[in-house]
């Protein structure tokens, strides 16, 4: 008898209402949802429907309204370093008074040998990622595909268990997000971490993810999960997000 490993984050009957000026707003309703070791989980929905909000709520930045988030069976009730979320709006999170590589290694204990090391990681980390040259330039001095690039490395030299990306390649062209998608897929190999991904881009969902999770409804619920998405065509998951918004 095999018995399956637990699951590295798991949500259970996560709902989420926010209070407004205009009374309140149910954004999630009963989501339960298991992010597996090595795991590559995508988001989709209309916009709007509260993919964000989940993932806030994976990495422990919003408390649910109820439910529960574990991390490797303990409840997640703040913001967890294992927990790496790469935002949507990813220059709010720079600092633009340091370079790119202080970017990268902001918050890391750099004294020591240890410390030696990371700056080698993160300066390898940053060539991988077509930045060569780049490291002591500061914000001003890089496009906003390049600053996106900085904040993905300081996602990843944290080395975490679970990678939130909330739409990581909208700045970039075709050509830089193929590279980068090739790129994470290997590094996902390397360091043996799960990536949770919401993302509009079809291409990149199907390439990027083993799994699809789509939320529909209002407030949203997970509507289906689709397995094997490499078996999927564009055209096919399409028309699976075409039947959840007609309401099936």
């Amino acid at each position: 008898m095999t018995v399956s490993a637990a699951p590295v984050l798991s949500l259970r009957g996560v709902s989420m209402v926010f209070d407004g000026a205009d009374g309140r707003h149910a954004a999630l309703d009963d989501v339960s949802l298991d992010i597996d070791a090595r795991d590559r989980v995508a988001i989709v929905g209309e916009s709007g429907c509260g993919k964000t909000t989940l993932l806030r709520i994976m990495a422990g930045l919003q408390r649910p309204s109820a439910g529960e988030v574990r991390l490797a069976g303990a409840p997640v009730t703040r913001p967890e370093p294992q927990v790496c979320l790469v935002f949507q709006q990813y220059a709010s999170t720079l600092l633009p008074w340091k370079r790119a590589l202080d970017n990268v290694l902001f918050g890391l204990r750099l004294a020591g040998p240890e410390g030696w090391h990371l700056r080698e990681a993160a300066r390898a980390l940053l060539a991988r990622m077509g930045l060569a040259g780049a490291e002591q330039r500061y914000l001003w001095e890089l496009s906003g595909g390049m600053q996106q690039r900085v904040v993905l490395a300081r996602a990843l030299i944290r080395r975490p268990r679970v990678l939130l990306l909330d739409e990581p390649f909208s700045a970039v062209d075709e050509r830089t997000r193929g590279s980068l998608e090739d790129l994470l897929l290997t590094l996902h190999h390397e360091e043996a971490c799960s990536i949770v991904l919401v993302s509009h881009g079809l291409e990149e969902v199907l390439h990027l993810s083993r799994r699809i999770v789509i939320l529909a409804g209002q407030p949203a619920r997970v509507d289906r999960v689709i397995e094997r998405p490499s078996e999927l065509t564009r055209e096919a998951l399409r028309a699976h997000l075409s039947v959840v918004r007609g309401g099936s």
